[in-house]
């Protein structure tokens, strides 16, 4: 995948920005033109130059001349180049890094701004042009070994190093994506966190709303209508409804002091600690919430089967509020006056239902209608559990839930 990658901006090469590239590039052609006149008199031991100095020099003129497009035309610039250094070559001059040294330069350049497989064809090229023309006019005296491993190892090495200057530079930039992206995941991710945190408050207003209005209503409705003629027994019912009062404002304090505790984590660590919060329902809080839709007509009977084990707090919670819920739909929509809740223990989770009271009909709306059972649902899901809310054969309703174990999260 990095090997695809196109030209890269000039001014990234090397991992600092360029900011006077034509500077730059003059002054280096400039002095690569200068070894230009002592590489053209380099001879063998022994041998008298092949030709004379200047069409040498002319040559690496011209070529050092195309180092300034090396940028902007790499490829062109570098076939110029190798034109150059081949007619060099074919005059008898002997081949050495300082005639050599534009080339160098520009299958550099143009392996760190092409693909690989560019950049190889130009200086695999440029080897045999080189050796090709060597043979046929460079000085004959010179070894075969130097003809052939001479221009091979000073064309490849540039080419090697350019090659490795742009996988570097892709790679760096493969990991400057990659963190740009893995920041944008974090952000995303808390605004996922956030969103269903404010789901589950919601949900936790919800079923503690509608539990605690719903008894309220009804002891309220049942006192109205007792208080004239049956003064003893409507005063019961007023202390049970300053109970059902007193417990939905607990329940409302610990719900928006989690919220509070959440929103605190953000805010400056200074900040005066809250009071200890209202500890969390679980199953150890169902005898008392069945007991509390007496006063409202409705009788609930709680079943328990298998070994009882410490329960994550998560878990607990999730089926305190699904028995919650689905006893508030069977005493909303409903015509019984008796429910079943029934937990089981199992190896691999817990399965809780809750069965209203047989074939008894039911209201104007079926309790597994609104928002409740997908309160349910949601909070299943949310726990890794499955539900199922129906009409079983004998009539009623019926909510059944699974609820796996989570072995990561702390027991209570």
């Amino acid at each position: 995948m990095i090997e695809n990658l196109h030209d890269f901006p000039d001014h990234r090469l090397h991992g600092f920005p360029d900011h006077r590239p034509r500077v730059t590039d003059a002054a280096l052609a400039l002095a690569l033109f200068g070894c230009s006149l002592p590489g053209s008199m380099i001879t063998l031991p022994g041998s008298a130059p092949a030709a004379p100095w200047w069409p040498g020099v002319l040559l690496t003129g011209v070529a050092c001349g195309a180092l300034l497009w090396r940028r902007r035309r790499p490829r062109v610039a570098t076939a110029v180049i190798v034109v150059c250094a081949t007619a060099v070559s074919a005059l008898g001059y002997l081949l050495t890094v300082l005639l050599l040294g534009p080339l160098m330069v520009a299958l550099y350049s143009l392996a760190a701004r092409t693909r690989r497989r560019t950049a190889n064809a130009f200086a695999f090229c440029a080897i045999g042009l080189l050796v090709s023309a060597a043979f046929l006019g460079g000085p004959a005296d010179e070894p075969l070994i130097l003809k052939l491993l001479g221009p091979a190892a000073w064309l490849l090495l540039p080419t090697a190093l350019g090659t490795m200057t742009r996988l570097r530079r892709a790679y760096l930039e493969a990991v400057r994506a990659r963190a740009e992206d893995a920041e944008r995941t974090r952000e995303d991710e808390a605004r996922h966190r956030v969103t269903a945190e404010r789901l589950r408050i919601a949900r936790d207003l919800h079923d503690v709303v509608a539990h605690h209005l719903l008894l309220a209503n009804l002891q309220a409705g049942t006192l109205s209508r007792m208080l004239p003629a049956r003064p003893g027994e409507a005063g019961k019912i007023a202390v049970e409804l300053a109970g059902t009062t007193s417990s939905a404002l607990r329940e409302l304090k610990a719900t928006v002091g989690l919220l509070r505790h959440h929103t605190d984590r953000t805010t400056d660590a200074d900040t005066a600690p809250d009071p200890t919060p209202e500890p969390t329902p679980g199953l150890a809080q169902l005898p008392e919430l069945a007991a509390s839709f007496r006063p409202a007509g409705l009788t609930v009977t709680l079943t328990t089967e298998g070994t009882a084990r410490a329960l994550p707090a998560g878990t607990g919670l999730t089926a305190y509020r699904i028995v919650q819920e689905a006893l508030t739909n069977v005493t909303k929509h409903a015509a019984v006056d008796t429910a079943e809740v029934r937990v089981v223990h199992r190896a691999d989770g817990l399965l809780v239902s809750v069965v209203n009271g047989g074939s008894a009909s039911v209201g104007p709306r079926s309790p597994g209608d609104g928002y409740g059972l997908i309160g349910m649902r949601e909070r299943t899901r949310s726990a890794g559990g499955r539900i199922r809310a129906g009409r079983p054969p004998q009539g009623g309703f019926e909510v059944v839930v699974e609820l796996p174990y989570d072995p990561e999260e702390p027991a209570v």
